[in-house]
């Protein structure tokens, strides 16, 4: 196992899965770093002691998502912001126009940026966002020799906590109207376990052919990756 850096605004958590993860694969062999992902310093300061500690970088999963329409500038810092600046900080610590080794880069999105839902429209301008970003990033580091992959996850509905948000007025705002429309969309398309979308990262880290790949994992098709059209003229 390759040392990880567990970055997460949640405290508690972050402490329980480093020692989770010391349990599993042996203390210090991960560390966790309290960050809010939309204070560009405190990011930044994140960056450097993961290397610091564990000596280089070698792949960043940029992860950080949240549900909030009510407060929708947070949403953008958190979910788009942060992963621009969480790419570029990557970039730093890896690329070979920086003298690094090169790496890999995971930005996540969401089938949100395919599904478009009338109940989440910043979330899912966001999600479409990182889409663009990351297919873009890819494109500039091929053509700049970066050394670096990037590329993007996007899961449908998955068990964890942000499901629940949408229950909620302070996270939703007007649009928590349609929160029973909502589920009914989940269980229209299903949830998905964790445990696959670890298996589609894990795909992502180690086929090394892919960049400015698309990764889909839905219910019905399982972890799969989108096409697009040739551009024209």
């Amino acid at each position: 196992m390759k040392p990880v850096a567990v970055v997460d605004l949640n405290n508690a958590l972050g402490e329980q899965c480093r020692d989770q993860l010391d349990a599993e694969f042996g203390e210090g062999q991960s560390t966790f770093i309290q960050c809010d992902v939309t204070d560009g310093d405190a990011l930044q300061d994140a960056f450097q002691r993961t290397v610091d500690k564990f000596g280089r970088l070698d792949i960043v999963i940029n992860n950080a998502g949240i549900n909030n329409e009510k407060n929708w500038e947070k949403t953008i810092q958190v979910n788009l912001t942060s992963v621009i600046k969480g790419t570029y900080l990557a970039l730093e610590h890896m690329s070979k126009e920086y003298g690094k080794e090169g790496g890999t880069i995971i930005n996540v999105s969401s089938m949100a940026a395919f599904l478009h839902s009338p109940h989440q429209p910043v979330y899912t301008a966001t999600k479409h966002g990182v889409i663009g970003f990351t297919r873009a990033m890819a494109d500039a580091s091929l053509q700049g020799s970066y050394g670096v992959r990037i590329n993007a996850l996007c899961p449908a509905f998955v068990d964890t906590p942000l499901l629940h948000t949408v229950e909620y007025e302070d996270n939703m705002g007007k649009f928590v109207k349609f929160k029973d429309d909502f589920k009914r969309t989940m269980s229209k398309f299903g949830v998905l376990q964790p445990s696959l979308i670890a298996e589609g990262m894990m795909r992502l880290i180690t086929d090394s052919s892919l960049n400015g790949a698309v990764m889909k994992i839905t219910c019905s098709k399982g972890i799969h990756f989108h096409t697009y059209e040739p551009m024209s003229a």
